[in-house]
């Protein structure tokens, strides 16, 4: 079990709503940073800082294909946690 530390940095990571929803919108295959711009109305830049934090909390992992990133969703509980926030 995770100790409340752990559960703290995880929630403190998601808790920026960019971020929310970049974890809502990774797909089960995985995306690259441009195909989450597309989607958000965000600078490429700022995106990549967000899933720099969604990695280092280890919400995301990251794996390399030739020149682009692909981003996956590690901890699909957090999906789920989200989903059940915007319940609330």
């Amino acid at each position: 079990m995770k100790s409340y530390e752990q559960r703290a940095r995880i929630l403190r990571a998601i808790a920026h709503p960019a971020r929310m929803e970049i974890v809502m919108r990774l797909k089960k295959d995985g995306c690259n940073v441009s195909k989450i711009q597309r989607n958000l109305d965000l600078p490429q830049s700022t995106i990549s800082q967000h899933l720099r934090v969604l990695k280092n909390a280890g919400i995301v992992t990251s794996q390399r294909n030739g020149t682009k990133v692909c981003y996956t969703l590690k901890m699909d509980v957090i999906r789920d946690v989200i989903k059940k926030l915007g319940r609330m």
